[in-house]
C-alpha cells in the first residue's frame, strides 16, 4: 500500500494517481481488482446507495459502517473517507476529536475535509497524526448555498483558490481534491503545489482523477453530471438481467433440473 511520499514521487515523474468512490464490499472489491490507485469512502453514499437527498443527511454512523466495509473488500489498497457534515465545524476540539475516532473506528488511511474554514482542524489533525486529504472548488456539503455549479469562475475567485490551496499543503494536507473548477485554474494550482491534486470536473493537468463508482458504471444513475464519461452500463445490464428472472420464474424455466437438488427422501 502506498504512503504519502510515494504520491508525491507519482506527482513528481508525471505518473497519473487513478481515484474512485467506493461504498460497500463488492464496489471495494472490483475497484482493487481493476488496479485502482485509491479508493474514496464518499459522503455521497448517501444519495447513491442509502437515497437521501444530499450529503447533509450522513452520519458519522453511516460512515464508520460503509468505510469499514470498503475496507474488508480492499485490504491493499489505500483508503481515504470522509467527514461527514457537521461533524468538524463546531469548536476545534470536538472537531479533532471526530477527526481522530474516525479515523480509528474506520481503519482508514486518510481523512477528507472539505472547505477553507476547515483548515484549523486540518493543522492539528495533521499534527495528531492523521493524514488529511483537502477539498476545495465545489464542496458537495455546501451546495445548499453555492449550488451544483462551476466554482472561481472569475479571476479573483480563482486567486483566492489558489491562496487557499497553498494554506492547505502549509498545514499538512496529503492531496487536494479539486471539484468543478476551470482547467486552467486547476493546472496553476496543481503547479503550485507539491502535494498531488485529485480533480472531479477540473480538467487533465491535474495529478489524478477520482469519479463516482456508480456514475462511472451508470449504476442506479438517472443523469450523468457533465464531467463524467460512463465506461459501462450495469443500468441495462442489471434491468435486462432482472426481467429475464422474473420471466423465466413467470414461466416455470427457473428453477430447471441443472438447478435443483435431487434426492429421494420419500419412499413411492
Amino acid at each position: 500500500m502506498k504512503t504519502t511520499s510515494e504520491w508525491n514521487q507519482m506527482k513528481q515523474n508525471g505518473e497519473k494517481i487513478t481515484m474512485v468512490t467506493a461504498y460497500d464490499y463488492p464496489s471495494a472489491k472490483q475497484s482493487e481488482a481493476a488496479g485502482m490507485d485509491m479508493l474514496l469512502v464518499g459522503d455521497s453514499l448517501g444519495m447513491t446507495v442509502l437515497g437521501y437527498t444530499s450529503t447533509v443527511q450522513v452520519t458519522m454512523g453511516d460512515m464508520i459502517h460503509h468505510a469499514k466495509a470498503v475496507r474488508r473488500g480492499a485490504p491493499d489498497t489505500y483508503m481515504v473517507v470522509d467527514m461527514p457534515f457537521g461533524t468538524y465545524h463546531g469548536d476545534v476540539d470536538t472537531s479533532v476529536e471526530n477527526v481522530l475516532s474516525l479515523y480509528q473506528q474506520t481503519d482508514a488511511n486518510a481523512i477528507k475535509l472539505e472547505g477553507i474554514d476547515c483548515l484549523p482542524v486540518v493543522k492539528r489533525a495533521v499534527r495528531a497524526g492523521v493524514p488529511v486529504v483537502a477539498h476545495l472548488g465545489l464542496t458537495p456539503q455546501s451546495v445548499g448555498v453555492t449550488g451544483f455549479k462551476m466554482q472561481a469562475g472569475t479571476q479573483e475567485a480563482a486567486m483566492q483558490l489558489i491562496e487557499d490551496a497553498k494554506a492547505m499543503e502549509a498545514v499538512g494536507a496529503s492531496l487536494l481534491v479539486l471539484e468543478a473548477i476551470p482547467s486552467d485554474l486547476a493546472q496553476r494550482v496543481t503547479e503550485a503545489l507539491t502535494i498531488p491534486t485529485i480533480g472531479i470536473g477540473a480538467g487533465r493537468e491535474v495529478d489524478g482523477q477520482v469519479l463516482v463508482y456508480h456514475d462511472l458504471l451508470q449504476y442506479g444513475t438517472d443523469r450523468l453530471p457533465k464531467f463524467v464519461r460512463a465506461y459501462a452500463d450495469f443500468n441495462t445490464a442489471g434491468v435486462e438481467g432482472l426481467s429475464a428472472y422474473v420471466h423465466a420464474v413467470k414461466n416455470a424455466e427457473f428453477p430447471d433440473e441443472a438447478t435443483t437438488y435431487k434426492r429421494k427422501v420419500f419412499e413411492e
